[in-house]
């Protein structure tokens, strides 16, 4: 990753996911003051905040947004992946607490000209082809062993497309890269 993270700046971005949540469930607008913020996180970028509940996804929701500070979208993103992740009921507020918080802070989008360009554990893939989208982050091919082609096939599977449509001329295969951080490896 051409970025990095000191541990306060990631800390800050994991309390301020968990702060955000919590806000919703009292029914308050998270106030995030300004000086409060590192100043190394005055920069915008695209973001995934993932749920794990006893070890099993409960939430995964970002965006590759390049015109939202990194803080703002990591206090939304959670939002989202708390209560509109339509996989998943909306979180209850007694699961709070058994939360496990996941952030992937992303880089731009690079467009691939050829498969060979990919690497297993940095890159994640987006794949986009009509209005049919999907991504698949550089963790998810590491955790399930995959090789290029199952992560390509796999990738096109979540948007919904054949799993050789990342071979059609008319699809679009980006790779990205994220700095991926969780509470766990966080605390003291």
């Amino acid at each position: 990753m051409s970025f990095k993270l000191s541990e306060k700046a990631r800390k800050f971005l994991v309390r301020t996911a968990r702060e955000a949540i919590t806000s919703e469930f009292n029914k308050n607008k998270l106030i995030i003051n300004k000086q409060d913020i590192p100043g190394e996180l005055d920069f915008n970028s695209g973001c995934f905040v993932t749920l794990h509940k006893n070890g099993k996804l409960r939430g995964c929701i970002g965006n590759f947004r390049e015109d939202k500070n990194i803080v703002e979208n990591v206090a939304e993103m959670a939002v989202q992946s708390a209560f509109k992740d339509m996989r998943f009921p909306p979180l209850a507020e007694n699961e709070l607490s058994h939360v496990e918080i996941e952030i992937s802070v992303l880089s731009p989008m690079v467009p691939v000209s050829r498969f060979d360009e990919i690497k297993i554990g940095r890159d994640g893939l987006y794949i986009s082809k009509g209005i049919f989208s999907g991504v698949l982050l550089p963790q998810v091919a590491s955790e399930y062993g995959w090789n290029v082609e199952e992560f390509l096939k796999n990738t096109c599977r979540k948007a919904g497309l054949p799993v050789d449509a990342y071979k059609a001329a008319d699809t679009k295969v980006y790779r990205f890269e994220a700095l991926v951080f969780s509470e766990q490896d966080l605390k003291e």
